[in-house]
């Protein structure tokens, strides 16, 4: 099976970068796959659906899976003879205590951040207990421009001040991730991928194994699509069916799942205007609505 990945790749037109370092882990029996639980907390756009105020018929509906809380992950990292594993969060949306209570989620390892806006970072404060369980600060990837919001925003998780009590702030730690280069968290290898989010705005996406997360993007760059060869869960975010001038509509997102060649797209990030029933009975075969609460397995 790995052979044949290789093959794919190099016939996907995947840079010479790539081809040799999984060539070289193949030659050196380095190369390992293991399975990771991907866990869809969120999936739903800035303001969340329903929508506060609004009485169209997808903020009305009972079904659940209409129901979008703000855009976030979980990865849960099996453990390995080298590393303990564990739960990697990407992205602390306004909604997370509530989505990690409600998938019965206990604890948190590490977390990844793809931007700066606030429906990505304005729940950090939840993640206030964690220290007491990890026995040290929370480690939080992002760019430097993540971590000046964060520092900004939460300016008094950052203050040098004795706490009045244990607890009384985040315990957090910065990792800067350099977009050029891999890096490892809690024992799995994690590829950046640089991706514009309108003309104001760059963010990333992360690659794990064959499952990669592109939210909040309407173009991927050519040296980024060379990334995601080989890919076979792809998830992006899809707002409407209209253009926009920061987000992907949907049909944009099926276009960008065939030209990376994935085995299924899943689409998040979605507004109001995208019910759950009538947009999937549409979408091509290997394309679907993710929803909160969506479990699927990857190999990393």
């Amino acid at each position: 099976m790995v052979f044949c990945r290789i093959k794919s790749l190099h016939g996907g037109g995947l840079h010479a970068a790539y081809r040799i370092k999984f060539v070289v882990a193949i030659v050196c029996g380095m190369l390992t796959t293991q399975t990771a639980e991907v866990i869809f907390l969120g999936t739903g756009t800035s303001v969340g659906v329903p929508v506060i105020g609004c009485e169209c018929p997808v903020c009305q509906s009972d079904d659940a899976r209409d129901n979008r809380t703000r855009c976030s992950i979980v990865v849960e990292i099996p453990a390995t003879d080298k590393s303990e594993g564990g739960t990697l969060l990407i992205d602390t949306p306004p909604d997370l205590r509530m989505q990690l209570l409600r998938e019965k989620i206990p604890l948190v390892h590490s977390i990844l951040f793809t931007h700066e806006h606030a429906d990505h970072i304005f729940g950090l404060d939840d993640v206030r207990l964690f220290p007491f369980r990890l026995g040290a600060p929370v480690p939080l990837f992002c760019e430097a421009k993540v971590e000046e919001r964060i520092r900004h925003s939460f300016d008094y998780a950052f203050m040098n001040r004795k706490p009045t009590h244990p607890g009384a702030t985040p315990q957090l730690v910065f990792h800067s991730i350099d977009c050029e280069n891999d890096f490892e968290v809690l024992g799995t290898t994690v590829t950046p991928i640089r991706l514009k989010h309108g003309p104001h705005f760059e963010v990333l996406g992360f690659r794990i194994g064959d499952f990669a997360y592109c939210t909040d993007t309407n173009e991927v760059p050519d040296s980024s699509l060379a990334k995601l060869q080989g890919v076979k869960t792809l998830v992006l975010g899809a707002l409407r069916h209209e253009t926009h001038p920061t987000h992907f509509n949907v049909e944009e997102a099926i276009e960008l799942g065939r030209k990376v060649g994935a085995e299924k797209t899943l689409l998040t990030h979605c507004g109001h205007n995208l019910g759950y029933a009538e947009t999937m009975a549409d979408l091509p075969d290997g394309v679907e609505l993710a929803y909160d609460g969506l479990r699927l397995n990857a190999t990393i």
